[in-house]
Protein backbone atom coordinates (compact mmCIF):
# COMPACT_ATOMS: atom_id res chain seq x y z
CA UNK A 1 0.00 0.00 0.00
CA UNK A 2 1.21 3.50 -0.72
CA UNK A 3 -0.33 6.40 1.23
CA UNK A 4 -2.09 9.00 -1.08
CA UNK A 5 -1.66 12.99 -0.93
CA UNK A 6 -2.64 15.53 -3.23
CA UNK A 7 -0.77 18.60 -3.64
CA UNK A 8 -3.90 21.19 -3.55
CA UNK A 9 -3.07 24.18 -5.34
CA UNK A 10 0.57 23.05 -7.21
CA UNK A 11 3.70 24.96 -7.59
CA UNK A 12 5.39 24.07 -4.85
CA UNK A 13 2.50 22.30 -2.88
CA UNK A 14 4.21 18.52 -3.91
CA UNK A 15 7.07 19.88 -1.35
CA UNK A 16 4.50 20.56 1.63
CA UNK A 17 2.82 17.67 0.83
CA UNK A 18 6.44 15.67 1.49
CA UNK A 19 6.80 17.71 4.21
CA UNK A 20 3.55 16.45 5.77
CA UNK A 21 4.10 13.32 4.85
CA UNK A 22 7.01 12.47 6.33
CA UNK A 23 6.31 14.25 9.76
CA UNK A 24 3.28 11.73 9.23
CA UNK A 25 4.47 8.58 8.58
CA UNK A 26 8.27 8.81 8.33
CA UNK A 27 10.51 9.30 5.79
CA UNK A 28 10.15 5.27 4.05
CA UNK A 29 6.64 4.86 3.93
CA UNK A 30 5.75 4.89 0.30
CA UNK A 31 3.58 7.87 -0.89
CA UNK A 32 2.68 9.12 -4.46
CA UNK A 33 1.41 12.68 -4.11
CA UNK A 34 -0.93 14.10 -7.04
CA UNK A 35 -0.55 17.21 -8.28
CA UNK A 36 -1.50 19.79 -11.11
CA UNK A 37 1.31 20.99 -13.29
CA UNK A 38 0.80 24.39 -12.71
CA UNK A 39 3.52 26.85 -12.06
CA UNK A 40 4.49 30.35 -12.04
CA UNK A 41 5.20 32.11 -15.66
CA UNK A 42 8.61 32.47 -14.72
CA UNK A 43 9.12 28.72 -14.64
CA UNK A 44 6.28 27.90 -17.00
CA UNK A 45 5.39 31.20 -19.43
CA UNK A 46 2.11 29.36 -20.95
CA UNK A 47 -0.41 30.23 -18.35
CA UNK A 48 -2.80 27.73 -16.69
CA UNK A 49 -2.02 24.31 -15.91
CA UNK A 50 -0.55 21.58 -18.01
CA UNK A 51 -1.96 18.90 -19.02
CA UNK A 52 -0.34 14.88 -19.53
CA UNK A 53 -0.06 15.76 -23.26
CA UNK A 54 1.79 19.11 -22.70
CA UNK A 55 4.95 16.41 -21.52
CA UNK A 56 6.84 13.49 -22.82
CA UNK A 57 7.97 10.50 -21.33
CA UNK A 58 5.25 10.21 -18.57
CA UNK A 59 4.43 6.64 -16.51
CA UNK A 60 1.20 5.54 -17.46
CA UNK A 61 0.02 3.07 -14.80
CA UNK A 62 -3.39 3.18 -16.01
CA UNK A 63 -5.91 5.65 -18.45
CA UNK A 64 -6.36 8.44 -15.35
CA UNK A 65 -2.85 7.98 -14.54
CA UNK A 66 0.09 8.87 -14.72
CA UNK A 67 3.52 9.71 -13.25
CA UNK A 68 6.38 11.90 -13.63
CA UNK A 69 9.48 11.18 -13.61
CA UNK A 70 13.12 13.16 -13.24
CA UNK A 71 13.13 11.55 -17.44
CA UNK A 72 10.31 13.74 -17.87
CA UNK A 73 9.68 16.70 -20.21
CA UNK A 74 8.01 19.58 -20.44
CA UNK A 75 7.27 20.32 -24.42
CA UNK A 76 8.49 23.66 -25.12
CA UNK A 77 7.19 26.14 -24.84
CA UNK A 78 6.00 24.92 -22.14
CA UNK A 79 8.20 24.56 -18.42
CA UNK A 80 7.99 22.04 -15.67
CA UNK A 81 10.24 21.62 -12.21
CA UNK A 82 7.80 18.68 -11.65
CA UNK A 83 10.51 16.29 -13.01
CA UNK A 84 13.30 17.55 -10.95
CA UNK A 85 11.25 16.84 -8.04
CA UNK A 86 10.40 14.03 -8.79
CA UNK A 87 14.19 13.22 -8.42
CA UNK A 88 14.53 14.75 -4.92
CA UNK A 89 11.39 14.51 -2.91
CA UNK A 90 10.53 10.91 -1.23
CA UNK A 91 7.35 10.28 -2.81
CA UNK A 92 6.28 9.57 -6.11
CA UNK A 93 4.51 11.81 -8.34
CA UNK A 94 1.27 11.73 -10.16
CA UNK A 95 0.10 14.35 -12.31
CA UNK A 96 -3.62 16.07 -12.29
CA UNK A 97 -5.06 17.36 -15.12
CA UNK A 98 -7.88 19.30 -14.59
CA UNK A 99 -9.15 20.40 -18.30
CA UNK A 100 -12.47 18.13 -17.56
CA UNK A 101 -13.10 19.60 -14.64
CA UNK A 102 -13.98 18.65 -11.13
CA UNK A 103 -15.20 14.79 -12.52
CA UNK A 104 -12.40 14.21 -14.54
CA UNK A 105 -10.24 15.01 -11.60
CA UNK A 106 -12.70 12.71 -9.27
CA UNK A 107 -11.22 9.99 -12.19
CA UNK A 108 -7.92 10.59 -11.41
CA UNK A 109 -8.05 10.54 -8.15
CA UNK A 110 -9.84 7.36 -7.47
CA UNK A 111 -7.73 5.47 -10.09
CA UNK A 112 -4.73 6.65 -8.00
CA UNK A 113 -6.50 5.56 -4.84
CA UNK A 114 -6.87 1.83 -6.71
CA UNK A 115 -3.28 1.89 -7.69
CA UNK A 116 -2.15 2.84 -4.14
CA UNK A 117 -4.13 0.18 -2.44
CA UNK A 118 -5.43 3.14 -0.36
CA UNK A 119 -8.80 4.10 1.20
CA UNK A 120 -7.98 7.19 2.40
CA UNK A 121 -6.75 10.70 0.61
CA UNK A 122 -4.37 13.46 2.32
CA UNK A 123 -5.17 16.67 1.23
CA UNK A 124 -2.42 18.90 1.63
CA UNK A 125 -2.08 23.04 0.95
CA UNK A 126 1.00 25.47 2.16
CA UNK A 127 -0.93 28.77 3.92
CA UNK A 128 -4.57 28.14 4.04
CA UNK A 129 -5.94 29.69 0.68
CA UNK A 130 -8.05 26.36 0.76
CA UNK A 131 -10.58 27.70 3.15
CA UNK A 132 -10.81 31.29 0.89
CA UNK A 133 -14.34 32.40 1.56
CA UNK A 134 -13.31 34.12 -1.90
CA UNK A 135 -13.55 37.63 -1.16
CA UNK A 136 -10.50 38.15 0.39
CA UNK A 137 -8.93 41.43 -1.28
CA UNK A 138 -5.14 39.68 -1.05
CA UNK A 139 -6.83 36.74 -2.54
CA UNK A 140 -4.66 35.26 -5.61
CA UNK A 141 -4.71 31.59 -6.35
CA UNK A 142 -7.98 29.60 -4.85
CA UNK A 143 -9.00 28.14 -8.03
CA UNK A 144 -6.64 24.90 -8.14
CA UNK A 145 -7.17 24.03 -4.49
CA UNK A 146 -10.74 24.40 -4.90
CA UNK A 147 -10.86 21.76 -7.72
CA UNK A 148 -8.55 19.64 -5.21
CA UNK A 149 -11.44 19.91 -2.72
CA UNK A 150 -14.39 19.42 -4.80
CA UNK A 151 -12.74 16.73 -6.72
CA UNK A 152 -12.11 14.84 -3.77
CA UNK A 153 -16.16 15.24 -2.36
CA UNK A 154 -16.96 13.58 -5.61
CA UNK A 155 -14.75 10.76 -5.32
CA UNK A 156 -16.48 9.73 -1.62
CA UNK A 157 -13.07 8.46 -0.53
CA UNK A 158 -12.26 9.79 3.60
CA UNK A 159 -10.28 12.71 3.00
CA UNK A 160 -8.68 14.70 5.68
CA UNK A 161 -7.14 18.27 4.72
CA UNK A 162 -3.84 19.61 6.21
CA UNK A 163 -2.80 23.33 6.05
CA UNK A 164 0.78 24.16 6.61
CA UNK A 165 2.30 27.47 7.20
CA UNK A 166 -0.86 29.16 7.99
CA UNK A 167 -0.92 32.99 5.99
CA UNK A 168 2.81 31.77 4.14
CA UNK A 169 1.17 32.11 1.12
CA UNK A 170 -0.06 36.32 1.80
CA UNK A 171 -3.87 35.42 0.38
CA UNK A 172 -5.87 35.08 3.48
CA UNK A 173 -5.47 37.69 6.35
CA UNK A 174 -4.10 35.85 9.23
CA UNK A 175 -6.61 36.74 12.07
CA UNK A 176 -9.50 36.14 9.34
CA UNK A 177 -7.83 32.43 8.30
CA UNK A 178 -6.61 30.99 11.96
CA UNK A 179 -10.29 30.49 13.27
CA UNK A 180 -11.01 29.05 10.29
CA UNK A 181 -8.58 26.32 11.13
CA UNK A 182 -8.71 25.80 14.52
CA UNK A 183 -6.08 24.36 17.20
CA UNK A 184 -2.78 22.96 15.36
CA UNK A 185 -2.49 19.51 14.63
CA UNK A 186 1.23 19.18 15.01
CA UNK A 187 4.46 21.28 13.99
CA UNK A 188 7.10 20.71 11.95
CA UNK A 189 10.66 20.54 13.59
CA UNK A 190 14.28 20.83 11.45
CA UNK A 191 14.62 16.95 11.53
CA UNK A 192 11.26 16.95 8.99
CA UNK A 193 13.34 19.32 6.54
CA UNK A 194 16.78 17.72 5.57
CA UNK A 195 14.91 15.62 2.70
CA UNK A 196 13.78 19.04 0.92
CA UNK A 197 17.10 21.36 2.23
CA UNK A 198 18.83 22.10 -1.17
CA UNK A 199 15.46 22.31 -3.42
CA UNK A 200 14.95 25.76 -2.62
CA UNK A 201 18.33 27.19 -3.75
CA UNK A 202 16.49 26.68 -7.72
CA UNK A 203 12.94 26.35 -6.85
CA UNK A 204 10.99 29.09 -6.77
CA UNK A 205 8.27 28.58 -4.32
CA UNK A 206 8.41 31.34 -1.89
CA UNK A 207 5.52 29.91 0.67
CA UNK A 208 7.48 26.70 0.92
CA UNK A 209 10.73 28.14 1.55
CA UNK A 210 9.44 30.22 4.64
CA UNK A 211 7.68 26.88 6.13
CA UNK A 212 10.77 25.04 5.80
CA UNK A 213 12.62 28.57 7.32
CA UNK A 214 10.07 28.66 10.20
CA UNK A 215 10.46 24.87 10.66
CA UNK A 216 14.01 25.18 11.32
CA UNK A 217 13.73 28.03 13.99
CA UNK A 218 13.66 31.33 11.46
CA UNK A 219 11.90 34.16 12.91
CA UNK A 220 11.66 37.57 11.83
CA UNK A 221 9.93 39.72 9.00
CA UNK A 222 10.94 38.27 5.66
CA UNK A 223 10.45 39.57 2.46
CA UNK A 224 8.76 38.23 -0.71
CA UNK A 225 8.84 38.28 -4.59
CA UNK A 226 5.44 37.62 -4.79
CA UNK A 227 3.50 39.06 -1.98
CA UNK A 228 1.83 42.12 -1.29
CA UNK A 229 3.60 42.65 2.02
CA UNK A 230 5.96 40.78 4.17
CA UNK A 231 5.54 37.56 5.81
CA UNK A 232 6.52 36.99 9.59
CA UNK A 233 7.65 34.02 10.74
CA UNK A 234 6.65 33.73 14.15
CA UNK A 235 5.94 30.16 16.02
CA UNK A 236 2.71 29.62 14.08
CA UNK A 237 4.38 29.70 10.81
CA UNK A 238 5.22 26.60 11.69
CA UNK A 239 2.31 24.99 12.63
CA UNK A 240 0.20 22.27 10.49
CA UNK A 241 -3.68 22.47 10.93
CA UNK A 242 -6.08 19.53 10.22
CA UNK A 243 -9.72 19.54 9.22
CA UNK A 244 -12.32 17.28 7.70
CA UNK A 245 -13.38 17.52 4.12
CA UNK A 246 -17.01 18.61 5.40
CA UNK A 247 -15.66 21.42 7.23
CA UNK A 248 -13.18 22.95 4.29
CA UNK A 249 -16.52 22.03 1.88
CA UNK A 250 -18.46 24.35 4.59
CA UNK A 251 -15.79 27.36 4.37
CA UNK A 252 -15.34 27.26 0.74
CA UNK A 253 -18.37 28.58 -1.49
CA UNK A 254 -15.64 27.95 -4.60
CA UNK A 255 -15.51 24.37 -3.77
CA UNK A 256 -19.24 23.99 -2.95
CA UNK A 257 -20.26 25.70 -6.52
CA UNK A 258 -17.35 24.01 -8.68
CA UNK A 259 -18.87 20.30 -8.29
CA UNK A 260 -20.09 18.48 -11.13
CA UNK A 261 -18.36 20.69 -12.89
CA UNK A 262 -17.09 19.18 -16.48
CA UNK A 263 -14.22 21.30 -17.49
CA UNK A 264 -11.60 23.97 -17.04
CA UNK A 265 -13.74 27.10 -18.74
CA UNK A 266 -16.55 25.97 -16.42
CA UNK A 267 -14.51 26.36 -13.28
CA UNK A 268 -13.24 29.73 -14.25
CA UNK A 269 -16.81 31.20 -14.92
CA UNK A 270 -17.78 29.98 -11.51
CA UNK A 271 -14.40 31.36 -9.91
CA UNK A 272 -15.43 34.62 -11.45
CA UNK A 273 -19.16 34.47 -10.01
CA UNK A 274 -17.89 33.56 -6.57
CA UNK A 275 -14.53 35.70 -6.35
CA UNK A 276 -14.90 38.12 -9.11
CA UNK A 277 -11.88 36.74 -11.50
CA UNK A 278 -10.31 33.81 -12.50
CA UNK A 279 -6.57 33.46 -11.97
CA UNK A 280 -5.47 31.91 -15.25
CA UNK A 281 -6.95 34.94 -16.79
CA UNK A 282 -4.30 36.87 -15.05
CA UNK A 283 -2.00 34.38 -16.21
CA UNK A 284 -3.27 35.53 -19.69
CA UNK A 285 -3.17 39.33 -19.02
CA UNK A 286 0.60 38.71 -17.47
CA UNK A 287 1.96 36.58 -20.52
CA UNK A 288 0.61 39.06 -22.75
CA UNK A 289 2.44 41.82 -21.63
CA UNK A 290 5.52 39.95 -20.94
CA UNK A 291 8.40 41.70 -22.17
CA UNK A 292 9.69 40.15 -25.27
CA UNK A 293 12.96 38.17 -24.16
CA UNK A 294 16.74 40.19 -25.21
CA UNK A 295 19.56 38.80 -26.41
CA UNK A 296 21.66 37.15 -23.60
CA UNK A 297 23.84 39.99 -22.14
CA UNK A 298 27.46 39.98 -21.01
CA UNK A 299 27.26 39.42 -17.41
CA UNK A 300 27.99 41.82 -15.05
CA UNK A 301 31.16 42.79 -13.27
CA UNK A 302 30.88 40.62 -9.94
CA UNK A 303 31.91 44.20 -7.81
CA UNK A 304 28.78 45.93 -10.06
CA UNK A 305 26.53 43.00 -9.18
CA UNK A 306 27.89 43.47 -5.33
CA UNK A 307 27.45 47.40 -5.02
CA UNK A 308 24.43 46.95 -6.65
CA UNK A 309 23.17 44.23 -4.20
CA UNK A 310 24.06 46.39 -0.94
CA UNK A 311 22.35 49.52 -2.31
CA UNK A 312 19.44 46.93 -2.44
CA UNK A 313 19.62 45.07 0.94
CA UNK A 314 19.94 48.57 2.56
CA UNK A 315 16.78 49.96 1.35
CA UNK A 316 15.37 46.44 2.25
CA UNK A 317 16.40 46.88 6.12
CA UNK A 318 14.87 50.46 5.77
CA UNK A 319 11.17 48.78 5.15
CA UNK A 320 12.14 46.84 8.73
CA UNK A 321 13.06 43.12 6.52
CA UNK A 322 15.13 40.70 8.43
CA UNK A 323 15.63 37.87 6.02
CA UNK A 324 14.35 37.71 1.96
CA UNK A 325 13.94 34.47 0.16
CA UNK A 326 16.21 33.77 -3.19
CA UNK A 327 13.54 34.61 -5.37
CA UNK A 328 13.46 38.48 -4.04
CA UNK A 329 16.88 38.71 -4.59
CA UNK A 330 17.40 36.81 -7.91
CA UNK A 331 14.41 38.94 -9.53
CA UNK A 332 14.75 42.32 -8.20
CA UNK A 333 18.17 42.55 -8.60
CA UNK A 334 16.95 41.15 -12.55
CA UNK A 335 20.50 38.81 -12.48
CA UNK A 336 21.23 36.07 -15.35
CA UNK A 337 22.43 32.90 -13.67
CA UNK A 338 26.26 33.18 -14.08
CA UNK A 339 25.44 37.03 -12.06
CA UNK A 340 23.55 35.11 -9.42
CA UNK A 341 25.63 32.04 -8.83
CA UNK A 342 28.68 34.53 -8.48
CA UNK A 343 26.90 36.91 -5.93
CA UNK A 344 25.38 34.08 -3.46
CA UNK A 345 28.47 32.18 -3.62
CA UNK A 346 30.03 35.97 -2.40
CA UNK A 347 27.18 36.32 0.08
CA UNK A 348 27.65 32.70 1.58
CA UNK A 349 31.29 33.23 2.17
CA UNK A 350 30.83 36.27 3.75
CA UNK A 351 31.68 36.67 7.22
CA UNK A 352 28.40 37.40 9.10
CA UNK A 353 26.79 34.48 7.85
CA UNK A 354 24.24 35.43 5.50
CA UNK A 355 22.85 32.32 4.14
CA UNK A 356 20.34 30.69 6.61
CA UNK A 357 19.28 27.99 4.40
CA UNK A 358 16.29 28.60 2.57
CA UNK A 359 16.62 32.15 2.94
CA UNK A 360 19.38 34.82 3.36
CA UNK A 361 19.71 37.33 6.07
CA UNK A 362 20.13 40.99 5.40
CA UNK A 363 23.07 42.18 7.09
CA UNK A 364 24.06 46.00 8.21
CA UNK A 365 27.77 45.68 7.51
CA UNK A 366 28.16 45.08 3.27
CA UNK A 367 29.92 41.71 1.91
CA UNK A 368 33.16 41.95 0.29
CA UNK A 369 33.53 40.03 -3.17
CA UNK A 370 36.40 37.50 -3.03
Amino acid sequence: MKRLLIAAGGGGDPITASLVHTALHGPDTPALVLTYAWERLVVDPVPGPRRVTDFTGTVRVGPELALVTPTTAPIAPAGSLLPRLSGELGPQLGLLDPYDGVAGLARQIAAAARWCGTDRIELVDVGGDIVARGDEPTLRSPLGDALAVAACAATGIPTTVYVAGPGLDNEVPLPDLLPRLGAPAFALDAGRTRRVSGIFDWHPSEAGALLVAAARGIRGVCGTRDAPRPVLLDESARNVHRLSLRQVLALSPLARRLAGCTGLDEAEAVSRTVCGFSEIERERRRAAHAPTPSAPRTPRDAHAVLARYTAWERAMLDDGLAYVTTRRIVEDLALTAAEAHALLATLRATEQARRVPPLWRLATEPARAA
